[in-house]
């Protein structure tokens, strides 16, 4: 399996690009600002061809580049329909920071459209593309629309691959103070979502390095004050 990743734009959002191998059809994850340029010269390198671009959810820096980027290769793009509104109003989803950000930029006034193709995102969902199978799990807390894509990686060390979004980073969680973000239901996301899942899976973050469910398990101080609540509530249960 092939995967390519860089961090783009502003935000240094994590896109992604995923094959089964070279001169393969491919898959592109969150393509925000300034990704276009990445794409096309990972596209080049590897002799790939886009078929679909998979959103891990509907903010701004993650899917600047999908309208566009959708448009060049012909893709489909893949979102969760609780999202699906920020493709043509991502000021609903910003900070009032990060809006006054957006509307002084050089591009000045901007507009945003859906790409010609659009296809909702389901939780559970088993997705076929590009010869790649991936899971979708709905994982709201960041966003009411944010998912996580798992597809299964063919290596002894490493079960699959997770791309978290904003969902998990190395030692850290997504931030819930943005319109549609919620703190409990983050929390039950990564409790039903997270920890239910086996150590030896990869994790490719919308920001920041990969780390493993492992490795976040042991150290990421929101997954262990998750699971000593877990514990602490099984014993008084227990009692």
């Amino acid at each position: 399996m092939l995967i390519a990743g860089f961090p783009a734009g502003p935000w240094g959002t994590n896109c992604y690009v995923a094959a089964t191998s070279a001169g393969a059809e491919c898959v592109v994850v969150d393509p925000g600002k300034d990704a276009a340029p990445g794409i096309a010269e990972v596209i080049r390198e590897h002799r790939l061809k886009p078929v679909a671009v998979l959103l891990t959810h509907g903010h701004v820096d993650h899917m600047w580049s999908v309208a566009p980027v959708a448009g060049t290769y012909d893709a489909t793009a893949w979102i969760h329909p609780n999202d699906r509104h920020l493709l043509t109003d991502p000021l609903a989803g910003v900070s009032r920071e990060s809006a006054a950000m957006l509307l002084g930029m050089p591009e000045g006034k901007f507009e945003f459209a859906e790409p010609d193709d659009v296809r909702e995102l389901a939780d559970g969902v088993d997705l076929e593309l590009a010869g790649l199978r991936f899971v979708v799990d709905h994982t709201p807390g960041h966003t009411e629309g944010s998912v996580t894509f798992r597809t299964p990686y063919d290596h002894p060390d490493v079960s699959e691959v997770m791309f978290s979004g904003d969902l998990l980073f190395e030692g850290s969680i997504g931030r819930t103070d943005l319109p549609g973000g919620d703190h409990p239901t983050m929390l039950r996301s990564l409790a039903t979502k997270v920890l239910t899942l086996a150590d030896d899976i990869v994790v490719l973050p919308g920001h920041g390095g990969q780390t493993s469910i492992g490795r976040e398990r042991a150290t990421n101080p929101f997954l262990l004050e998750l699971q000593d609540s877990s514990t602490a509530g099984q014993v008084t249960r227990g009692l």
